[in-house]
């Protein structure tokens, strides 16, 4: 069943199709008055902007709202079930069956895509001299980047494994915490009501948009040392009088900060944990612990790895320091 994407509120329709795909009214919610979920009406462009600017609607559109059927107003059910409880019970439990099976392929692809794209973002890290310059590609060159796809398909699995094991817990300790505060019976939100594990990883996998798509913007346009006449960048620091600021301002340079690090380390680790805070429906608390969870399984298995990925010491040490989500 659908929810509202503003206030999570189950509904049985999103929109209504009258004689055409195009010729559709949004469903609104009971509960809020507001439409029940806007984007259906939005292209796959808005959806991709609104994702990676992390907006929770975009969120629970996609991982809940995602292909479920309209209210047609005309035409009638030929399935010979309409009229029978039993008859509506058993189509709802086929469609979400289908759902079910459909939202594991879409994880597939996903993970097939995304995965390939942090192993060459990673390879380019390790290797900036060849990636620069497509002449140099050689069969070793193909093994290695083999190699490197390989360890992010292994630490891949080992961090959502170690998400998806900690979910489960903080969940059973969330509905427990939740029952001893309230005697009365609490009222689970359209999110939980509708949760099921393969939206963990589909969440994940999400949230990674954002931080693919820094680190690929970073990969392809390097900052540089120079000013395009040559001439080497000066910063003069005489302009400032405190030495607070002129130390604060020296974070900044090129020979201190690693951006590609803050990019997958700190954003990413904060856009995972914006997933699950929507998926999960917990505290903050509890979403923190996960992630750190599934950073420690994901650790453990770059250590073992990081030999053999990046070939020597340097590299693996590189490897190691890429490895957080």
């Amino acid at each position: 069943m659908p929810i509202c994407i503003t206030c999570t509120h189950p509904i049985s329709h999103l929109y209504t199709v009258y004689e055409s795909a195009y010729n559709l009214r949004l469903e609104q919610c009971s509960k809020c008055l507001k439409f029940a979920d806007p984007y259906v009406e939005h292209d796959s462009l808005t959806l991709l902007l609104d994702l990676i600017l992390l907006k929770r609607e975009v969120y629970r559109h996609l991982i809940y709202n995602r292909g479920t059927e309209p209210r047609k107003a005309l035409g009638k059910n030929k399935t010979g079930l309409e009229g029978s409880q039993e008859g509506e019970h058993k189509l709802a439990a086929a469609n979400n069956q289908q759902r079910e099976k459909d939202r594991w392929w879409l994880i597939l692809k996903l993970a097939c895509g995304l995965i390939t794209v942090d192993a060459f973002i990673r390879w380019a890290q390790l290797n900036p001299q060849i990636s620069a310059d497509v002449s140099r590609w050689t069969v070793e060159t193909n093994i290695v980047f083999l190699r490197i796809l390989i360890g992010c398909l292994i630490e891949t699995f080992a961090f959502h494994g170690g998400v998806m094991f900690a979910s489960y817990f903080v969940l059973a300790l969330s509905d427990f915490f939740r029952s001893r505060r309230s005697t009365s019976p609490v009222e689970m939100s359209g999110v939980r009501q509708q949760f099921k594990f393969s939206l963990v990883p589909l969440t994940i996998f999400y949230s990674s948009l954002t931080k693919l798509f820094l680190l690929f913007l970073l990969t392809i346009w390097r900052p540089s040392a120079s000013k395009p006449g040559g001439s080497p960048y000066y910063w003069d620091p005489s302009y400032y009088s405190s030495s607070l600021v002129t130390r604060a301002l020296e974070i900044w340079d090129e020979d201190k900060l690693d951006r590609e690090w803050v990019v997958r380390n700190v954003l990413g680790g904060m856009a995972t944990g914006f997933g699950l805070r929507v998926v999960l429906d917990c505290h903050p608390v509890f979403t923190t612990i996960v992630i750190l969870v599934g950073w420690l399984a994901k650790t453990v298995v770059a250590g073992l790895l990081k030999n053999w990925v990046g070939g020597d010491e340097h590299n693996g040490e590189k490897w190691m320091a890429y490895s957080i989500p």
